[in-house]
């Protein structure tokens, strides 16, 4: 099963559409957007859905062993192991986006929001990591001159928890609806659970996860019309990663 993260959300209306829609992950953006939100707007979409993981009861998954943190591959496994473990107790979860703000603004956020988890989406260092107060996914951008020759070696285990590949567009972080080259998606892919996001849409998210075979697959721009969330748009788009996998 590819999961699946709609990002953007604006609204509650946004997040619910996601949820009834089947999404594992809803995403709001705090860094400097067309689609950025305050504290406010995403508190209310954090209690639309329940309120924050942390008021789930939940076994989690033993810890990881000292030598899982120094290997790649088991690294990003035990971490999906994790995040699977947390969509048992709860779905969607929720994922502040923040790129290249302090850290202390960033945990302050997610906690007076109630954050799940939090997606780095700047030129944060690994190490980084490791100073945000909720479970992170780092995001490794892409530009179009990149090839597929080992991604891999930009990869740091122990540090975030989930690993997202997005392109690189001119100044933009994520949310530019181009998409990079799915060869270099797929060397990583093959070798550690990854999410995929740059471009890509209800028509090309099958062809995407046939290529890349991600373990999660993510989704701005592609589910909007005229700048905002087109719940036909979710839907389809949840519907053709399910008819990929059942492929």
């Amino acid at each position: 099963m590819t999961f699946v993260k709609i990002c953007g959300n604006r609204t509650p209306a946004d997040v619910l559409a996601a949820a009834e829609a089947g999404a594992d992950f809803v995403g709001m953006v705090f860094a400097k957007s067309s689609r950025q939100v305050d504290p406010d707007e995403a508190y209310a979409m954090v209690r639309a859905l329940g309120g924050p993981l942390s008021g789930h009861e939940f076994l989690m998954p033993p810890p990881s062993q000292p030598h899982v943190r120094e290997v790649v591959s088991e690294w990003f496994r035990h971490g999906s192991r994790v995040l699977e473990t947390y969509l048992e107790a709860k779905r969607p979860l929720t994922v502040g986006i923040f790129a290249d703000q302090p850290i202390e603004e960033v945990n302050e956020i997610a906690e007076e929001v109630g954050l799940d988890l939090v997606q780095l989406s700047g030129d944060e260092t690994w190490e980084d990591c490791l100073l945000v107060t909720k479970q992170v996914i780092q995001v490794m951008h892409v530009s179009p001159l990149d090839s597929p020759s080992d991604p891999m070696t930009l990869v740091q285990p122990g540090f975030a928890l989930a690993l997202m590949m997005d392109t690189a567009h001119g100044p933009y972080r994520g949310g530019t609806g181009h998409i990079f080259d799915w060869e270099v998606a797929r060397e990583v892919a093959s070798r550690v659970p990854m999410l995929l996001a740059g471009g890509l849409n209800p028509e090309n998210v099958g062809e995407a996860i046939r290529t890349v075979h991600p373990w999660a697959v993510d989704v701005s721009s592609g589910t909007e019309t005229d700048g905002r969330k087109d719940y036909d748009r979710v839907r389809a788009f949840i519907r053709a990663v399910r008819e990929a996998d059942a492929r």
